[in-house]
């Protein structure tokens, strides 16, 4: 079956959740598509974020994909059951597998999450976890500067770790936190920076490996996987904004330099 793997984003972060899915599924193709234009989604009403979900996913269906993923954490927060009823592929999000991976490392168990106003006031990270180990402790705390730092490119300029230590000062009153989810796709593009900043007793882990090995289970149960002899293809990546960040960070720091890249509007 070889059409493509729909991913999308709200913007740039979801390219961090593609890398994996490449590395890991090398003769799959994927089509990608962040809504730059309109990032963040993390401060945005609940109403925008499904409307705008639904138009990038609407936007998809016309490649013919044969599987959704949501590689923002607001939309699976908030729109993830909903496609799940309503298209006819599967679809798999990014908060599942990210709370499956914080608690295979956890050796204390608390568990620190960052991310979007909305993925944080959802508590969906919280529901995930506890739905698995329910005497874990969480911590939750949203981390509003991160993605326009990311968006705007600024994320390499040396203000940014400033932003990062201002963010994460809620690290030092929970000393026995010891793994920190990313619940954000945008925030593994400075992740480095996060690490730095929470030193070495904390783990900082995203969710992107875990999710890979979802689509992979849903292509064998499925059995949706291209056949073995297809010609290898680079994806295809789609925005509604500028096309200057999708281009360094495609180019420098997720190795996809034959990525197709257009320019798109949504209606």
């Amino acid at each position: 079956m070889e059409r493509p793997i729909g991913v999308i984003d709200s913007g740039v972060g979801g390219l961090t959740v593609l890398h994996e899915l490449k590395r890991q599924l090398p003769k799959e193709k994927f089509i990608y598509l962040g809504d730059t234009l309109r990032c963040p989604y993390g401060s945005k009403q609940e109403e925008e974020v499904i409307q705008y979900t639904w138009e990038m996913v609407t936007h998809l269906m016309t490649f013919d994909i044969k599987m959704l993923v949501i590689a923002c954490n607001t939309a699976t927060a908030l729109v993830l059951e909903q496609l799940k009823e309503h298209l006819p592929i599967p679809v798999v999000g990014v908060i599942e597998p990210g709370a499956r991976a914080a608690i295979k490392q956890t050796q204390t168990n608390h568990v620190g999450i960052i991310g979007t106003e909305n993925t944080i006031r959802s508590q969906a990270y919280e529901l995930a976890l506890k739905r698995i180990k329910p005497n874990l402790t969480t911590t939750g705390v949203a981390c509003p500067k991160f993605v326009p730092l990311i968006e705007s490119g600024k994320f390499i300029e040396s203000d940014a770790i400033k932003v990062v230590e201002e963010s994460l000062e809620f690290i030092n009153e929970h000393p026995d936190l010891d793994t920190l989810i990313l619940g954000c796709t945008h925030y593994p593009i400075i992740q480095s920076l996060i690490e730095k900043v929470v030193g070495n007793n904390v783990t900082v882990l995203s969710s992107a490996v875990e999710t890979g090995f979802e689509v992979s289970t849903l292509l064998t149960f499925y059995n949706m996987y291209n056949s073995q002899d297809m010609v290898h293809s680079e994806p295809v990546i789609l925005t509604t904004g500028s096309l200057n960040v999708f281009q360094h960070l495609k180019e420098e720091i997720f190795q996809l330099k034959s990525a197709s890249l257009k320019q798109i509007t949504l209606t």
